[in-house]
């Protein structure tokens, strides 16, 4: 009997469902983050009678056949893309992106990654870094003696001194725009790192090549819908449930045929 094994199947693919769902509503509140989705497939079908099969002498074929199928199994967890709100914070480190494109950061181990997480900090040699310290590239460092800063949307950042009346221009954000952004790897903490499937990092400077433009002041909130993903909770339970029934009642047939005498 296939029922136990199929149904096992869908019990596993559910439960993945909910893990999903889970972490979506787990970052509702992590910024920049954006939802994802579990996708599955079918699996392979046992042939009994192919379609196309001849029945009889005269040439009459089988219009659909006889294919049962093996279950489900899961093809990809994707990135639904999308732009969260922007939310208004004041701070003067706190940018947002929006549209298109990631901030590039260095890792301690020299490797880059990528995030659309805006809220940095400065270091106490003044470079802008991320929440856990890793330096936003082209690598900025603000004077000391800086009174304020400004950020406009092509991401110049200015500082302000008390002796001069002109601001001093610091650098210039860039940022990374990828050909398939769902490729990208998330290796936590909003960091995202270049793959095969995302291909290269394209740099640019924000507003062109279809890049997004900086927001200072604001900050990128989740793109999560809490009550599409409670739906989409709903609806696994009850898959679950029924594979699980499924089981159930191929276990009675089972044992209804062990009865047999």
């Amino acid at each position: 009997m296939k029922a136990l094994h199929i149904a096992a199947t869908g019990m596993t693919a559910q439960q993945m469902k909910v893990d999903v769902v889970s972490n979506n509503l787990a970052n509702m509140s992590t910024t920049g983050y954006n939802a994802r989705r579990a996708d599955f497939a079918d699996l392979h079908y046992q042939q009994y009678a192919r379609p196309g099969t001849v029945t009889a002498e005269d040439g009459s074929m089988l219009p659909t056949g006889i294919q049962i199928g093996l279950g489900v199994r899961p093809t990809s967890v994707s990135v639904i893309v999308a732009q969260g709100s922007l939310a208004l914070t004041g701070g003067d480190l706190d940018l947002a992106i929006e549209g298109g494109g990631y901030l590039e950061v260095t890792l301690p181990s020299g490797l880059s990654a990528f995030t659309r997480d805006g809220g940095l900090k400065r270091s106490a040699d003044g470079l802008i870094v991320t929440s856990d310290g890793h330096q936003v590239q082209p690598g900025i460092t603000i004077p000391g003696d800086a009174r304020s800063i400004a950020i406009n949307a092509a991401g110049e950042i200015y500082a302000y001194f008390d002796d001069r009346v002109e601001p001093e221009l610091l650098g210039q954000f860039t940022l990374a725009g990828f050909t398939n952004e769902k490729g990208l790897e998330a290796i936590g903490s909003n960091l995202f790192l270049e793959t095969a499937a995302s291909g290269p990092p394209m740099i640019g400077d924000p507003g062109i090549d279809g890049l997004g433009t900086l927001r200072q002041g604001y900050l990128e909130e989740s793109s999560v819908d809490p009550v599409r993903e409670v739906t989409e909770l709903i609806k696994a339970q009850r898959g679950y449930e029924l594979n699980a029934k499924v089981i159930t009642a191929a276990d009675q047939m089972l044992a209804a045929t062990t009865q047999v005498r």
